[in-house]
């Protein structure tokens, strides 16, 4: 039986997890939740999985969930809040295995101190490799437990490699849908809708991933993760254009052999090998290989989404770098859905914040919160600067959002 803390239980991860759970209860058990700002889901899943410690986003969030448990008659949950309790959730000495799928950096220290604790981490949270992954890589390695990704590109690269050792390691093939944009002329970008860019083709995701997706700069956050995970320099990680998004990644061996992973497109299938491995175990979850019809593949172009450039030349330099990067993305990707900057400017607000981070190696949590604070302040500033130069734009998220 292995104990499991989810970071995230309300989020899709986190309930696609809870569903392998349920699926497999002679395996595992839920044993500490954190469950962010969704109340209604947290009592939900308090109610259904009695965990020892269920953490709330906020101080009010916590006290109302551990009223209405009382008031059902269910006093042995410790509700605690923020992020001391996401920490406690993480770090619990009876949990074997925590699945980190918190949003952002506000995921970063649990996760930290739970392979710093010596538990093994499933990582649904690319924010914090690529903020914190050389400390995370390098605390796993001390205590030699193992960082197992979950999001399906790394996972897909984890699976390839156990065909061959890493020293016979070629290159990593990231594959990547092209994004709703793939066939937009560059000169149209000052022109996008939110609308527009939160059509994936592919994928029904969060609205910042989806915005990321349509710049590639997801892709330039996953090269950095391949770098961190699988210890590779960023030039022998490559990314490759696939619309059809069959293929999630492929690993090519100094003899030209290259193996391709490709399955049912349900974050379930991940989860579970992330959760089983080393073994694998029988699932329902199949993939039609007689629905094959062919395969695209293209080199992504950089010049039309320089985001996967910044990416790229952030993982080169390291350091303060990849942090200003996700920093500078989050803020630059909130202005644009709420009509603040242009499309095109959500690169050009990075590569100004990335010219202005001073190049420097943070040796703690805390310096790494401090390099993304500073980061934040710079992008937001400016985002200020471009507002001022041009009015509102019609198609903000809560003009989607309520049907304008």
């Amino acid at each position: 039986m292995k104990n499991l803390a989810i970071l995230g239980s309300t989020g899709s991860i986190g309930r696609s997890t809870l569903d392998i759970v349920e699926s497999y209860p002679e395996r595992f058990r839920v044993l500490t939740l954190a469950a962010g700002k969704n109340l209604e889901s947290a009592y939900e899943q308090a109610r259904r999985w009695h965990p020892r410690v269920m953490s709330m986003a906020t101080e009010g969030d916590a006290a109302e969930l551990r009223s209405r448990l009382r008031r059902d008659g269910i006093k042995e949950i410790e509700v605690s809040h923020g992020s001391p309790g996401t920490v406690q959730v993480a770090t619990h000495p009876e949990v074997d295995f925590v699945v980190s799928a918190i949003v952002g950096v506000a995921g970063l220290e649990a996760t930290y101190e739970a392979v710093k604790s010596g538990k093994s981490v499933g990582l649904a949270n690319k924010e914090s490799m690529v903020a914190a992954g050389e400390l995370l890589t390098a605390e796993a390695q001390r205590h030699n437990k193992p960082l197992l990704p979950i999001d399906s590109e790394h996972n897909a690269v984890h699976q390839c490699l156990r065909g061959g050792r890493m020293e016979e390691v070629e290159s990593i093939w990231l594959t990547a849908s092209g994004g709703p944009f793939l066939n937009t002329p560059r000169s149209a970008f000052a022109s996008i809708t939110v609308q527009q860019a939160l059509n994936h083709p592919t994928w029904k995701m969060g609205q910042r991933i989806t915005i990321d997706s349509a710049t590639l700069m997801n892709k330039g956050f996953e090269v950095i993760e391949a770098c961190r995970l699988f210890g590779v320099p960023p030039e022998r990680v490559k990314v490759i254009v696939h619309p059809q998004s069959t293929i999630h990644s492929m690993v090519e061996f100094v003899d030209g052999s290259i193996l391709a992973q490709f399955s049912v497109t349900d974050m379930r299938l991940p989860i579970l090998y992330a959760l089983t491995y080393p073994e694998r175990i029988a699932s329902s979850l199949r993939f039609p290989v007689m629905d094959l019809r062919h395969l695209d593949f293209t080199p992504p172009d950089m010049e039309k989404f320089p985001c996967l450039r910044l990416a790229y030349e952030a993982a080169r330099e390291g350091g303060s770098k990849p942090i200003a990067l996700n920093a500078a993305d989050e803020v630059a990707v909130a202005a644009f859905l709420d009509g603040s900057i242009r499309f095109d400017q959500i690169p050009e607000t990075i590569e100004q914040v990335l010219g202005e981070t001073e190049s420097r190696k943070p040796e703690s949590i805390n310096e790494i919160l401090l390099t993304d604070a500073e980061a934040r302040t710079a992008a937001k500033k400016r985002v200020q600067y471009l507002s001022r130069s041009k009015s509102p734009l019609p198609w903000t998220a809560s003009a989607i959002h309520h049907g304008e």
